[in-house]
């Protein structure tokens, strides 16, 4: 259909038929006969059960191919005008074939896997029905008490974005309509969910607006910008006003400024929501100022069917404002080429085929082993085969492996460490539980210590249930828990060596476990082929080139802790710390234990001849600036090499360091490669007092290295 028919659609519909449009609910609550809807948030205490929704437009929470087909057929049947219902649910990093968390795919600084894996999950999920993922979510983290970290792909806005845009580019590809195993992307939450009070989740959030503009929204800008064909609001006030009735925030800033004119979509329950937040006395008065301030559809609840009706009749709202919402919901669904075949990618047989593929599970295997970080090694990896290992502890046979947020991923189909382990030919294997996750008993640490006694290694894989982290994950104490602090501390006493694996959704206080460790191996939540992938690098088959994305706090007093901070006007002097009336801990360093960009491998890098091409950059050039990095280890790797700047003097303050380039290379042992950046105008940007965005004239700092602390710098001026 064109636009002109669209439009005619719109003008043919009753105001009852446009607030079903703009409402959306689960499955089974338009049509009884669907399949078991995955639930994702609270519904009991709603409203919805209590209104006919059979209309709405679209539904969340139900996939598969023969269930949509069939809840497709059933409403086109009783819908006056044909209109088709858009399929939609949370496809967050993975359909069936289940890839790292998105934390665990930032630390792969890997823009084709992640491109990929949004590829494959699009394929799946299409073949199974659906139509739109609630993803990527591009939320800027800083603070690990939050459990929703683990959706994000850290605390940098630059390599955000880059991820954005990835996700998007392999959700969407170029052309919806023609390709039918793609889905259309939906960007989240619209803004600042990231940075909640207290680190608790739902939370209220009151930022500036040049901390709003210089670092958490250019990560939704670079998603738009990729073209995503929908937003969703954030549960959180944005300036002492909740983000869903925030006319300022979604109608000048989201579709005024940065021009986006797509589907703008509530978090589930988000426009009833205004109530307890207080700015609306009850569900009239919320529907009214979500509509107002531009979201096209309520996710589960009712405000919209209750009363769009009446606000128009009573001249409250102006029904343009329906047809404006409305209008857009249709193109996208015109654009999904609905309206020509609503059934769009269902296909039992492409669904049997695809989902959980080899070549799919490969690629989750290939990519959970990037997103692995190295955080310690002290000549203990890689493993040898001939080596007696001892696998323990609550991960070793788990398959809890997905994270919390795989809602039709299937423990079934996860491959456990002691599967990936025992697959190793010649391996010589035992195993012991440990501990459970927040529990021990005395029987449990003596068969465990025991197998350590009659091992040559252990390999203790500890961490976070699944439950721990996700949506209202929340957590003031980010250790592991006691239970497996005591673990670790009873087989450190055994004196073999010790390889931890942590498998968690945040970064972590890791004290009583990374002095016990003699190796450590950040695993996030790897996804479908976790086992393997682990495996893969115990055993030097791979070699670990994960970088971290968000950095890890000594202990939580330290929280947020970022690389990217302002130097204070009392900065910590290094050579005298004698000073106390500087700004620091009296009781902890001021770094993180472990920065943005760390992470080892089994072979080691040497970065050199750090040059830039000249010393003045004049305004509208650019300079390069390159550096040499040599293999110096025995084994081949991947490095990612990282350039950073620094604003000398701003007119406001400037972080201490801000990504601005990366580069992954693979070297050969002995192998030297020269890396080249280009430095222009549009990397020394930045929002002024005024928020204009603009560079000024003065003096810089370029640093490269493999890590943000570890770096060799040179200075430029620009004119």
């Amino acid at each position: 259909m064109n636009d002109t028919e669209l439009k005619e659609l719109v003008q043919k519909m009753t105001i009852e038929e446009k607030a079903d449009q703009m409402s959306q609910v689960v499955s089974s609550f338009i049509h009884k006969d669907s399949g078991q809807d995955k639930i994702t948030g609270p519904f009991a205490s709603f409203e919805v059960a209590a209104e006919n929704m059979s209309g709405s437009g679209s539904v969340l929470g139900a996939a598969g191919a023969v269930d949509l087909r069939s809840i497709q057929k059933a409403y086109l049947e009783r819908n006056r005008l044909g209109i088709p219902l858009l399929f939609m649910a949370d496809v967050i990093h993975g359909y069936k074939t289940v890839f790292p968390v998105p934390l665990a795919l930032g630390c792969s600084w890997d823009l084709e896997a992640a491109e990929e894996s949004a590829h494959i999950a699009a394929k799946e999920a299409a073949a199974a029905g659906l139509h739109v993922t609630f993803s990527p979510m591009v939320d800027l983290v800083r603070d690990p008490r939050w459990g929703r970290v683990v959706e994000s792909t850290g605390e940098d806005p630059y390599l955000n974005g880059k991820f954005a845009r990835a996700f998007v580019r392999g959700y969407q590809g170029e052309d919806l309509a023609g390709n039918t195993s793609k889905i259309a992307a939906c960007v989240k939450h619209f803004a600042a969910y990231g940075a909640p009070e207290g680190g608790r989740d739902y939370n209220t959030v009151d930022m500036s607006e040049r901390q709003l503009r210089e670092y958490y929204l250019p990560a939704y800008k670079a998603a738009l910008d990729e073209g995503a064909e929908m937003v969703m609001t954030a549960f959180n006030t944005v300036d002492g006003i909740p983000a869903t009735s925030n006319k300022r925030l979604m109608r000048d800033l989201l579709r005024g400024e940065l021009g986006f004119d797509g589907v703008l979509i509530s978090d589930w329950g988000a426009v009833m929501e205004a109530i307890p937040h207080g700015v609306a006395a009850d569900n009239r008065e919320a529907a009214l100022k979500s509509l107002k301030a531009g979201v096209d559809i309520e996710m589960m609840t009712p405000c919209y069917i209750q009363h769009l009706k009446n606000l128009v009749e009573e001249n409250k709202v102006s029904e343009k404002l329906l047809d404006e919402a409305v209008l857009r919901i249709l193109k996208l669904k015109n654009k999904l080429g609905l309206f020509e075949n609503p059934y769009r990618g269902a296909d039992k047989e492409l669904e049997q085929k695809v989902i959980l593929s080899e070549e799919h599970r490969q690629a989750a295997r290939a990519t959970a082993a990037k997103s692995c970080v190295l955080l310690k090694n002290e000549d203990v990896l890689p493993l040898s085969t001939e080596q007696k290992v001892a696998l323990i502890g609550p991960f070793a046979e788990s398959r809890d492996l997905m994270g919390p947020w795989s809602i039709f991923g299937s423990e079934d189909d996860v491959v456990s460490v002691k599967t990936g382990i025992a697959s190793k030919k010649g391996v010589r294997l035992t195993v012991e539980t440990g501990s459970h996750i927040k529990s021990v008993t005395p029987e449990q640490i003596e068969k465990a210590v025991k197998a350590a006694e009659q091992s040559d290694v252990i390999v203790l894989a500890v961490g976070e249930h699944s439950d721990m982290s996700g949506e209202a994950g929340s957590r003031t104490n980010i250790q592991l828990p006691h239970a497996q602090l005591k673990l670790v501390k009873e087989l450190r006493k055994t004196g073999k060596p010790v390889v931890t694996l942590l498998f968690n959704g945040r970064p972590l206080d890791l004290h009583g476990v990374i002095e016990e460790s003699d190796a450590l191996l950040e695993v996030w939540y790897p996804g479908s082929e976790g086992g393997n992938a682990v495996a893969d690098l115990l055993y030097g088959d791979r070699n670990p080139s994960g970088k971290l994305t968000m950095s890890f706090p000594h202990n939580v007093g330290q929280v947020p802790v970022y690389y990217n901070s302002f130097n204070t006007g009392r900065p910590k002097d290094e050579l005298d710390p004698s000073d106390r009336y500087a700004s620091k801990y009296l009781d902890a360093p001021n770094e993180a234990m472990f920065p943005f960009g760390f992470g080892l491998s089994y072979t080691s890098f040497d970065y050199s001849e750090l040059h830039q091409s000249s010393d003045r950059l004049p305004g509208g050039e650019s300079i390069d600036v390159s550096v040499e990095v040599t293999n110096s280890g025995a084994t081949a790797g991947e490095e990612t090499v990282q350039l950073y700047l620094r604003d000398l003097v701003g007119e406001v303050i400037r972080p201490v360091k801000e990504l601005k380039g990366f580069r992954k290379i693979y070297l050969e042992p002995g192998e030297t490669r020269k890396v080249v950046f280009e430095i222009n105008e549009d990397d020394l940007k930045y929002h002024h007092s005024d928020l204009s965005y603009r560079a000024d004239p003065g003096d810089f700092t370029v640093s490269v290295g493999p890590d943000s602390r570890n770096t060799e710098q040179l200075r430029f001026t620009y004119e």
